[in-house]
């Protein structure tokens, strides 16, 4: 695959790269969720360089890591920035309270109606109010734990609820202020964690803990929760199948996540 050619500023970041960060869902994950073997045995050898290498997802940790099982990433942030950890020990979490959780549900309740599909993570466990069940619809989302949300009294990281009216999304989200909240692009589903949580934010909580500089890192994403991170970081690296959003905000557009190609961005710079 014929790669661009970076311009000086992006040369001299590339030779200084400390972190490989990395989405996960259409990133590192190719469709069937699963990482390629080219593109593991590129992180490793990065790995051997003495290069970070990290996940930044949506996901919920444990869900994250079911899908890492053939390595361990020395940095990740997961909830949507909610929650981020370096090696085993975490440096930074913000959570709902358990009232504030409550008063989310009964926001989505009031606005979505109450067959509203949620989701929350809190750090142990993901749960779901689903109307499927998830190994049917989503094996990837398997470990779910159902609930009706009636007496849901636990602290959370990340709270998401599906909806299909962009009116009604909106109003929820008057009606949250103090919620920061994304829709997914694949669907209609809404993710919402406290203000000023994002992935962006939790990098940089991770540059002061690790004393990294933000433009150490080569980022890769793919939607809209990415976009902030991409700018932030050294370089930001958009999936050829990332929305166009994304792809305007990068420095460089690869290949897309069906394709080894973060394996051969990494063998041909790094």
């Amino acid at each position: 695959m014929l790669l661009p050619i970076f311009n000086n500023k992006m040369e001299v970041n590339m030779v200084n790269c400390r972190l490989l960060l990395f989405d996960l869902d259409g990133t590192l994950l190719r469709s069937d969720k699963t990482v390629s073997e080219k593109n593991l045995k590129a992180l490793f050898k990065c790995g051997e360089k003495g290069i970070l290498i990290g996940i930044a997802t949506s996901r919920g940790e444990q869900n994250t890591l079911s899908f890492l099982d053939k390595f361990t990433p020395d940095i990740l942030i997961t909830s949507g920035g909610a929650l981020a950890k370096f090696h085993d020990k975490y440096i930074y979490k913000a959570e709902f309270s358990e009232s504030e959780t409550k008063q989310i549900i009964a926001a989505v309740r009031d606005v979505c109606g109450a067959d509203c599909e949620i989701t929350a993570d809190t750090v142990a466990h993901h749960y779901w109010n689903y109307k499927t069940d998830p190994k049917k619809q989503d094996k990837s989302w398997g470990d779910s734990i159902y609930t009706d949300f009636e007496n849901f009294e636990k602290c959370t990281l990340k709270m998401c609820a599906e909806i299909f009216d962009g009116e009604r999304a909106e109003q929820l989200m008057n009606l949250l202020p103090e919620c920061d909240c994304k829709r997914f692009s694949d669907d209609y589903w809404y993710k919402f964690t406290k203000k000023g949580i994002t992935k962006e934010n939790a990098v940089m909580e991770v540059c002061g803990k690790c004393r990294i500089q933000a433009d150490e890192i080569i980022a890769f994403g793919d939607d809209y929760a990415d976009a902030g991170m991409l700018e932030l970081c050294g370089i930001g690296v958009a999936m050829g199948n990332a929305i166009d959003v994304i792809k305007e905000k990068a420095d460089i557009v690869i290949g897309s996540n069906d394709e080894d190609s973060i394996s051969d961005f990494l063998e041909m710079y790094l």
